[in-house]
């Protein structure tokens, strides 16, 4: 399908509607897996079919945007659009109710805090004294706010030479019409804040990560990898979504 769709790029100034149609029914059980995906984290309001039609529309774009000439896969680019369509529905939904919003801010700010004061990565303990909070009350919070740490780590992953998962999305951001040099130089530099925020996360942490956004492994085989529980892994992986959100915050206020 890739080839008839490079081959159409060439000769056509509009994709058929056919092919459309055809690279539509191939690619929907790509979009039915990434919402299911997704879904996962959601509150049980969250109507499926909405969010898969938003995929559906996310596929269109990337039919309409994507460039032959780049060295990049038709499916890894769809499937970057697909979740950025997702991504971008529910933000704009702000499902998310006002008061976890704060509790999570609540734990980014604390994490921040220990951190700087400590210069190094705090332990559950450490924040959970900081707030005030016994440990099980602790695991409580994070359980409550874990929803929210839906986004952005999904965006770093991108592909390299080969169309394989590798990198960040800054591999295969869309290239509009021109390249802005300051843009890129900022975009640059957050890719390796990242990259090295990542590598200080303590080790667990790192892994679950690494297993959760690379792998693609679920909650629960991580659990089974690691020999804990499901529940445990959601804890592990919501503090380094804290953790990376409040070094974020302090790169950004910092300027």
């Amino acid at each position: 399908m890739e080839a008839l769709l490079r081959d159409a790029k060439e000769k056509y100034s509009e994709i058929p509607s056919n092919l459309k149609e055809q690279i539509v029914l191939e690619h929907t059980p790509l979009i039915r897996y990434i919402v299911n995906r997704i879904a996962v984290r959601l509150p049980s309001h969250i109507d499926l079919d909405d969010l898969h039609n938003t995929g559906v529309i996310g596929l269109m774009d990337a039919i309409e945007k994507y460039d032959p000439e780049k060295n990049c896969k038709f499916k890894t680019y769809a499937e970057f659009r697909i979740k950025g369509a997702i991504l971008d529905q529910l933000r704009s939904l702000d499902w998310v109710p006002r008061s976890v919003r704060q509790k999570s801010r609540k734990l980014e700010k604390a994490y921040g805090e220990v951190e700087q004061r400590l210069g190094r990565q705090a332990t559950e303990d450490e924040v959970a004294d900081s707030l005030g909070l016994q440990i099980d009350k602790f695991h409580d919070l994070l359980n409550q706010v874990r929803g929210i740490s839906l986004v952005n780590l999904e965006e770093i992953r991108g592909t390299n030479s080969d169309g394989e998962r590798a990198g960040t999305f800054a591999d295969i951001i869309e290239d509009v019409h021109s390249e802005n040099p300051f843009a890129s130089l900022k975009l640059l530099e957050t890719k390796h804040f990242i990259s090295d925020t990542i590598g200080t996360l303590p080790e667990k942490e790192r892994l679950v990560v690494s297993l959760y956004y690379y792998e693609d492994l679920n909650m629960k085989e991580i659990g089974n990898i690691l020999g804990i529980t499901e529940s445990r892994v959601c804890q592990i992986h919501t503090k380094a979504v804290l953790r990376l959100r409040s070094k974020l915050k302090g790169m950004v206020d910092s300027r």
